[in-house]
Formats: structure tokens, C-alpha cells, sequence
């Protein structure tokens, strides 16, 4: 049984600027704001939450695959999904256009400036759920807006269960429409800003959502995670990375070891500490699709942070 990963593919324009945001803008000249930032340090990788998410799954021994628009100037991306051993099949090309490219500029506090070109990611609508592929649950990541809601109805239609992980893509949508995403969900994944943001355009509280799922899933970097569930929330700790690198693709990397723990009846105790251990890993590591382990050195890991081994 599979996962669906329904989402962007985009290339990451990632850049650093040695310095902080904070000290470059005044706040009183926001209104007139014209800023300028030097970054001597910029790379081009391969991402996209789908590509993402399905990269980690893939490491972990998951089955998952990337459903996602694409441009004219895919090929180099489809060749590294094929050496990795990615499938490809639900990933469709749209003639004419770019793939997605977001500009990501990060500061010295892990502060980031992004700018996204959506590209091909507009017409991820033309793609479809598939019914009969033995899909046992899905994900709705950020993607284009209507096929961002297309695919969570043909998802509840043909009853397969869907994590709703709006991430940047909750600005698009209204609280009639987040409502609407909540009821069709199994299962929610925000950061604590988007959390604060589902809330307020909902009009429901963390405990009004929580109960309308399985489990509502709130990461809050540093410090960890909490799951609402059954009327509880559950505390995940954060795992000491051994560098902080790059915060980019870290949620995509916690959603991976989430997708992982429902697709293997996992704990929720389990499945986020899974999570929050391959978030570590991916912020020692430039890019988000440069960090690389095995299932059986993933546990010994998992063993080093909580004292026990999932079996990986």
C-alpha cells in the first residue's frame, strides 16, 4: 500500500545572506520599502514539497508517489528521480511553461525571504486521484489552488483517508475553504504560524480542529511538536541537529517520517519522534535533497535521541 503525495515539484533558488533582516529594514519605512540584499552564497536544487516528501519517504522503505505539474525544463529533475529510484508515473508536463522556481533567501537567524514563481504548478488540476493504484492514504501539500481542492474531494469521494497540510499555500484560501479541507481531512499539519493562521480564518480553536480529525500536528522548530489527539496533545521533543545548515525542507522532511508512521500503524509518540529526528538530519544539510541514510542507521540514530529502537 501507497501514499500519495500530492504537491509541487519546483527547483530552490537557495541563497544566505550573512546577516539579519532585521538590522536592513526600518520599521517606520515600511510603507516606502526598497531593500537590497547581498548574498555571495547561492545553489540550485532540486525540490517542491512532493519531491520533498516522496525523497525521504523513498530512504525511509516508504512507498510513496509525487503527484505534480511540471515544465519544459523538468528533464534534469527526472533524471535525479530516476537515479534515486523515484517513480514518476503521476507527474504530468505541462508544454509551454516553467516548473515551479522559488527564490529563497535565508539570514543568519533562520529568517527567510521567499519569492515563487508557480509555473506549471497552476495547472496541477489536470491531474487526478487515482482510484485503483492501491493507495492507502494521501497528502495535499502545497500545489495550485484548485487542484489543491480538486484532489482532497476525489480523495474523500473514493474514501482514502488525507493529510491537509495547507503550509504556504493557506494564504490562498479563505475560512470557508480551510473549513471545507478540515471536514474532508483525516488528518492536519500546520507549522505554529500557519496554525495561528487556520485559526483565525476558521474561526476554531487548536481544540475545534483537533476535534474534527484524527490528529491536528502543530511543529514548532525548536521546540518540538505537538499532536492533538482523542482529546490529548502529545509533546514531541526536538532532536539536537548536529549542524543548522538549512532549514529548508525541514517540514517536508517531519511530513515524510508522518506519512511513514500512518502508513505503518505507528504511535503517535513514535511517528513524531520518527519525524522530528528526519528534520534533524535535513537541516544539517544544505539543499533538501542532499542528506542521505538507511533505514537501519536511521534507527541507530533514533536510538541515540530516545533511549529505543523503532525496527526500522
Amino acid at each position: 500500500m501507497s501514499a500519495l503525495i500530492c504537491g509541487s515539484m519546483a527547483y530552490d533558488n537557495i541563497m544566505v545572506f550573512p546577516g539579519r533582516f532585521k538590522e536592513q529594514i526600518l520599521p517606520d519605512q515600511i510603507h516606502i520599502l526598497n531593500v537590497a540584499f547581498l548574498v555571495p552564497e547561492m545553489r540550485k536544487e532540486f525540490g517542491g514539497c512532493a519531491g520533498n516528501i516522496a525523497y525521504n519517504l523513498s530512504m525511509l522503505g516508504g512507498s510513496g508517489y509525487a503527484m505534480a505539474t511540471v515544465g519544459d525544463d523538468f528533464d534534469n529533475y527526472r533524471n535525479w528521480l530516476f537515479s534515486k529510484q523515484l517513480d514518476s508515473r503521476y507527474i504530468s508536463q505541462v508544454a509551454g511553461s516553467f516548473t515551479a522556481q522559488a527564490y529563497i533567501t535565508t539570514d543568519l537567524d533562520d529568517n527567510q525571504i521567499t519569492a515563487f514563481h508557480p509555473g506549471a504548478m497552476d495547472h496541477s488540476h489536470i491531474n487526478a486521484v487515482p482510484t485503483d493504484a492501491g493507495i492507502k492514504l494521501g497528502i495535499i501539500s502545497p500545489d495550485g489552488r484548485q487542484g489543491m481542492i480538486d484532489h482532497a474531494r476525489q480523495f474523500a469521494e473514493a474514501g482514502i483517508p488525507f493529510v491537509f497540510d495547507p503550509g504556504q499555500g493557506l494564504p490562498m484560501f479563505d475560512g470557508d475553504d480551510l473549513r471545507t479541507f478540515i471536514e474532508q481531512a483525516s488528518w492536519v499539519a500546520v507549522n505554529d504560524y500557519e496554525g495561528r493562521m487556520l485559526q483565525e480564518r476558521t474561526g476554531w480553536s487548536v481544540g475545534e480542529i483537533s476535534q474534527r480529525v484524527k490528529a491536528l500536528i502543530v511543529t514548532r522548530g525548536a521546540e518540538g511538536s505537538l499532536i492533538y489527539t482523542n482529546g490529548q496533545s502529545t509533546e514531541i521533543p526536538a532532536v539536537k541537529a548536529a549542524a543548522l545548515l538549512d532549514p529548508t525542507g525541514c517540514g517536508d522532511a517531519y511530513r515524510a517520517g508522518l506519512l511513514y508512521g500512518l502508513l505503518n500503524d505507528m504511535s503517535w509518540d513514535d511517528t513524531g519522534r520518527l519525524a522530528a529526528l528526519l528534520g534533524a538530519i535535513k537541516i544539517a544539510h544544505r539543499g533538501t535533497q542532499n542528506h542521505e541514510f538507511t533505514p537501519s542507521g536511521l534507527d541507530d540514530q533514533f536510538e541515540a535521541s530516545f533511549g529505543y529502537r523503532l525496527g526500522l
